[in-house]
């Protein structure tokens, strides 16, 4: 086990990559924008994620949809999975979930750490396919990645680490359900 200063390096590190520059605050500000149009028209988030990214697709689907009252939806039942990997491949289980329930006008948020979850990638392309309104991606590593070249609006995280990249990105996409409410301390129900 490392000592007491591997923590505080690693504290330094996520404190370096969190801070938000002026095109992070844009971006965020014009995602919201997008979401609040996209809730207008009556038309629903879908986002998708594998793994650790799954949880915070989950998160934020219940927090966007609860908290802020913009209907959001992600794929995280093993049901729906194992059924639809079984019957079209683990690489095309996602396009077929936005094949049956997704809707022209919809937006897709994309998580993949790596930004190369062929999965995820897929269904990046059903949803162009079905003429979303946008595809925002959210990953890490390498900064041109097969996921943001599917995406209209992308956040990007210059780190290899997995815990920074998930937590970041939880951290981004739950500020964006304190925008749209606009403030960040609310009664849970």
């Amino acid at each position: 086990m490392k000592n007491k200063s591997f923590l505080e390096e690693y504290f330094n590190q996520y404190k370096a990559l969190i801070e938000p520059t002026g095109e992070l605050l844009d971006n965020l500000y014009s995602f919201a924008q997008s979401l609040n149009k996209m809730h207008s028209r009556g038309n629903k988030a879908i986002i998708v994620g594998n793994g650790g990214s799954s949880a915070i697709a989950s998160h934020f689907s219940v927090d966007l949809t609860k908290n802020a009252s913009i209907r959001c939806i992600n794929f995280n039942e093993a049901d729906l999975i194992t059924c639809f990997a079984n019957d079209y491949g683990f690489d095309n289980w996602i396009k077929h979930a936005i094949d049956f329930y997704g809707d022209a006008g919809d937006i897709l948020i994309a998580i993949s750490s790596s930004g190369k979850s062929k999965d995820i990638i897929n269904g990046c392309n059903s949803a162009r396919e079905n003429k979303f309104s946008k595809i925002v991606t959210f990953s890490g590593f390498d900064k041109n990645s097969p996921l943001k070249e599917c995406g209209d609006l992308n956040f990007w995280i210059d780190t290899k680490a997995y815990n920074f990249v998930e937590n970041i990105h939880q951290f981004w996409l739950l500020a964006i359900v304190d925008l749209i409410i606009g403030k960040s301390e609310y009664p849970s129900n």
